[in-house]
């Protein structure tokens, strides 16, 4: 299968290119043509896997373009496991589009298809050239498909926000991948290709640690412009404002798993900077609690995932972080529950989709006593629930643990515990979350004003039971069930293959494990116990009514309100882009009008004012012009005639 690696991006991109020009002419709208192309990468991506398990074999495919850029592939087991991945929950969230947008247009079908293969471009590349010509790809699709109902005005603005917050970030990433090229242009002449990954890698000592710092730090505002991370993870809630199965690909497949996987991708220069990762510890235990908080109190069903989302995909950066102290086997871990999350988040929102579909609605407070209706949605979204709360059996069950494993040891071999006991708090908070969301859901009475709700077609409900079979199953069958953390030390060792026999290169990268860290197994016990006091609590409220909903959930309640209102985001960007931003924007006006403006002026008018000065001496008589000639010759030949 190595020969068809290369296979695995350009499938989608002929299925795209086939459902764009000849989809209406098509049954489905052309909708098979996505799922047959994406098909066929998934079964590449599968037999590559297999082929490299578990001798951990590198595939590298190069060709060069222009002087100093090569466009290749690159698969070792960190891509071959995120290959499979994407593709696979893109197939299945693709068979449930089949269904769920029938009618919709071919366009649909042709940018899903085009957004799966930019985010298996960005899996693949070998080089940071063609990573972030496919990280951009990605970028536009999300962009397209969030605002796919572009004549309603909340998906075109949720578009755009989309577009121009994950923009920040891009700039950020940018300017690291200038200032790596300057680096390994200056550092490392030898290269013959200063942006590829293995180059970089290889010449990794020979980067000042503050370079690469500054290079780190510029990577991670890229990868939390993409992965939602605060700040910039204002643009992720909104992106609700897509289809169902659009928010199923960002939140699962593609989009905000690329900035977790860019961070993964560049470990090896993260490890050499180690303060990049002590940073990155931090912003993802303090995203992954915040957003916690948030997902207390929405009321939409997706939102409520998304900000889940956003909390997941903290933990991912808090295991990364971890790796401070614990080495490359934290990118083992970060993936580990990257896929896990994959599997149940996109069974949650395919669940949330089936839901709206029946119901009309995605106020969970109009919704309740589903169950009956809908017992395959109802039960499969108990399973999603149960892994992203993390109870045992389920993969985010095991997942989760090991990032909280990972941030204790990273505390206790650092001496601070702060980004554990954020992450073990956030425990609590997403068993709450979620479990509301599904006890206000699918128990009680109905409060739907109209309508009686049905389960979904199986085209629909077909894809839910997979997706669930496999958040049971994923985590503990690869890194528990069998002995060993089979995954996790298959993962974590990607670079040590790379790094080849070179001491000193590996040693910059770091061991597989750089600290053993002692913990106490009652400290191991904490998640489930945090995570099933979540589940009560939520039993209680909102399905036992003691106390009742409806004296926590106030507006009287400051702390609701504080929630309800995002920590007051929305006042605080609008004072940062309508005062700040505008502020600095009219500074740089009168700057340039008194400057710049001004200087040009200033230049124009005094060659204005000796233009006219010259023309005084223009009388346009002739002998005056002869008498000047003869004169100024007179005067030439008595200077010769005296420097003779």
């Amino acid at each position: 299968m190595q020969e068809y690696a290369v296979l695995i991006p350009l499938l989608p991109i002929f299925g795209f290119i086939l459902t764009l020009f000849l989809g209406r002419k098509l049954p489905g709208q052309g909708s098979f043509i996505p799922v047959l192309a994406i098909a066929g990468s998934t079964i590449i991506s599968v037999g590559v896997l297999l082929e490299i398990y578990p001798s951990g074999e590198v595939i590298h495919q190069s060709w060069h373009w222009f002087s100093l850029i090569n466009i290749g592939i690159l698969v070792d087991p960190l891509a071959a496991v995120m290959l499979c991945m994407v593709s696979f929950v893109s197939l299945i969230i693709h068979i449930y589009s089949m269904e769920y947008m029938k009618g919709q247009g071919e366009r649909y079908y042709a940018e899903t298809s085009l957004f799966t293969a930019g985010m298996l471009g960005v899996v693949i590349a070998d080089n940071l050239f063609l990573f972030f010509l496919s990280w951009e790809l990605v970028g536009l699709c999300s962009y397209l498909l969030i605002g796919y109902w572009y004549r309603k005005p909340s998906a075109a603005s949720a578009a755009k926000k989309a577009f121009l917050v994950t923009r920040v970030g891009d700039v950020l990433l940018l300017a690291g991948i200038f200032i790596t090229y300057a680096n390994m242009i200056k550092f490392a002449p030898d290269s013959q290709y200063p942006l590829s990954l293995l180059e970089i890698f290889r010449h990794i000592t020979d980067i000042p640690p503050l370079q690469l710092t500054l290079i780190t730090l510029l990577f991670l505002g890229g990868a939390a412009g993409k992965s939602g991370q605060f700040p910039l993870h204002i643009w992720l809630p909104d992106a609700m404002e897509g289809p169902t199965t659009v928010s199923a690909l960002i939140h699962a497949a593609t989009m905000v798993t690329a900035g977790v996987y860019l961070v993964a991708r560049t470990f090896p220069m993260f490890l050499a900077a180690p303060y990049s990762l002590v940073v990155v510890a931090y912003l993802g235990a303090f995203t992954a609690l915040i957003a916690a908080t948030m997902g207390l109190v929405m009321n939409d069903i997706k939102r409520v995932l998304a900000y889940s989302t956003i909390s997941q995909l903290g933990y991912m950066m808090l295991a990364l972080g971890s790796g401070a102290i614990i080495g490359m086997a934290a990118v083992g871990i970060a993936m580990l529950h990257l896929i896990s999350h994959a599997f149940f988040k996109a069974l949650l929102f395919l669940c949330s989709g089936s839901v709206i579909h029946a119901t009309h609605t995605n106020d969970i407070r109009l919704m309740g006593g589903l169950l009956s209706k809908m017992k395959i949605t109802g039960y499969t979204m108990l399973i999603g629930s149960l892994a992203l709360a993390g109870i045992p059996i389920t993969s985010g069950y095991y997942s989760k643990d090991a990032i909280i494993e990972a941030a204790l040891e990273y505390g206790l071999g650092s001496g601070d515990l702060l980004p554990y006991l954020m992450g073990l708090f956030t425990v609590l908070l997403t068993a709450t979350y979620i479990f509301r969301a599904w006890f206000m859901a699918f128990v009680g009475k109905s409060r739907l004003p109209k309508g009686k709700p049905h389960e979904s077609p199986w085209l629909m409900t077909v894809p839910l039971i997979i997706l669930a079979f496999c958040s049971l199953v994923f985590a503990g069958a690869v890194n528990s069930w069998f002995g060993g953390k089979i995954f996790v030390e298959y993962v974590g060792r990607t670079f040590e293959r790379i790094a080849g026999t070179d001491p000193e290169v590996l040693s910059a990268m770091g061991g597989y494990h750089l600290m053993e860290v002692h913990v106490e197994h009652s400290f191991l016990i904490l998640p489930l116990a945090f995570a099933v006091v979540g589940v009560l609590i939520a039993a209680m409220v909102y399905w036992a009514k003691k106390p009742d909903p409806e004296s926590i959930v106030s507006p009287t309640n400051p702390i609701y309100r504080l929630l309800i209102t995002k920590y007051y985001e929305l006042p605080i960007i609008d004072f940062i882009s309508m005062r700040i931003t505008m502020g600095v924007a009219i500074l740089t006006k009168v700057v340039e009008r008194i400057f710049i403006d001004g200087s040009i002026w200033l230049i124009t008018q005094t060659g204005f004012l000796l233009g006219e000065i010259l023309r005084m001496a223009q009388s346009g008589i002739v002998r005056h012009y002869a008498t000047a000639v003869a004169l100024g010759t007179g005067l030439l030949i008595i200077g010769l005639w005296g420097w003779l």
